[in-house]
This record gives C-alpha cells, sequence and structure tokens, in this order.
C-alpha cells in the first residue's frame, strides 16, 4: 500500500478504534466527572501522574500508528494490514505498544478523575484485546512474516516494555 492511502486509513482508524475505547468509553463511564475519593494530598499527584499517562500513551499511540505508515507500508486494520513487519521505533520495546498506550490513557483518567469503574473497564476491555491478540493477531503474524516473526517475538514481550531495544 502506498503511504498517502495508509496514513489517510491509519487516521480514520484512529478516531475509530483507540478513540472510541480511550475517549468515549471513559466519557460514558464517568462523564468526565471529577470525584476526588482522596485527600488532596493523594489526589494532586495522582492526578498528575494520571495526566503523564494520559499524554504519554497519547504520544505513543501516534507513534506507534504513524510507524505502521512508514516502516509498515500499512495501517493498522486488520483489513490492510502492513506489508512489511514493524519492529522499529517503540516496537523494539514492546510489541503491543498501542493496546499498551490505550490501557495507560484510560488507567490515567482514571487517575485524574478518581473513579475506579474506569480501572473495571480497563480489566473487561483487556479481555477481547488479549484474546484478540493471542488468537488472531501472533498467528497471523507468523503466516505473513515466518522465522522474522518468530525471532522478533522471541526477544520482544508483549505487554511489557523491556528497557533496552531489541535490534534485529
Amino acid at each position: 500500500m502506498r503511504r498517502t492511502p495508509a496514513a489517510v486509513a491509519s487516521a480514520l482508524f484512529f478516531a475509530a478504534a483507540p478513540g472510541t475505547v480511550t475517549v468515549l468509553g471513559p466519557y460514558w463511564i464517568n462523564g468526565w466527572r471529577m470525584r476526588d475519593p482522596f485527600p488532596d494530598q493523594v489526589m494532586i499527584p495522582l492526578k498528575a501522574l494520571g495526566a503523564l499517562l494520559v499524554v504519554a500513551g497519547l504520544i505513543v499511540l501516534v507513534n506507534a500508528f504513524v510507524r505502521f505508515v512508514v516502516e509498515g507500508l500499512g495501517t493498522p486494520m486488520p483489513v490492510a494490514p502492513p506489508t512489511r513487519l514493524v519492529v522499529g521505533g517503540l516496537y523494539r520495546h514492546v510489541r503491543n505498544p498501542m493496546y499498551v498506550a490505550v490501557f495507560a490513557a484510560v488507567i490515567g483518567q482514571a487517575m485524574i478523575f478518581g473513579d475506579p469503574w474506569l480501572l473495571c473497564y480497563v480489566a473487561i476491555t483487556a479481555v477481547p484485546v488479549c484474546s484478540f491478540v493471542h488468537w488472531y493477531e501472533e498467528p497471523h503474524l507468523r503466516a505473513t512474516f515466518g522465522a522474522e516473526y518468530d525471532a522478533y517475538r522471541a526477544h520482544v514481550p508483549g505487554w511489557w516494555p523491556r528497557v533496552h531495544p531489541y535490534q534485529p
């Protein structure tokens, strides 16, 4: 796929998929209302850490989407997958930076709004996401990229980032 169509499709998918999970889902659950269940000396640092997670999640998510277009010549959508295995950038540290970023952004919102229901939302959302990765994405990547994916998978963790980047 050429880069321009991949970029347009990725931007639309970005708004639809991660946008729904990280923006609409928390809004429907919480309405973006502050709950402040703890004293200020706890809530202020908690909100600051939450804001850091939201911003970091957004940066990681945008970076991962761009990486699919630039390096993979495709999109994160299963209907228009990359033609090359994406192993650069943040993918050198963790195999699923998009999902990790989405979870971090929602956890950050739970901290900002002081709403434990958003943590439940993350836990519930993680079940189909992890299942999708295990039962669809990983077998598909193995079938498409073979030994290259097997080597990558053997060196890069799926969910908890490694400190030192993978060097293919």
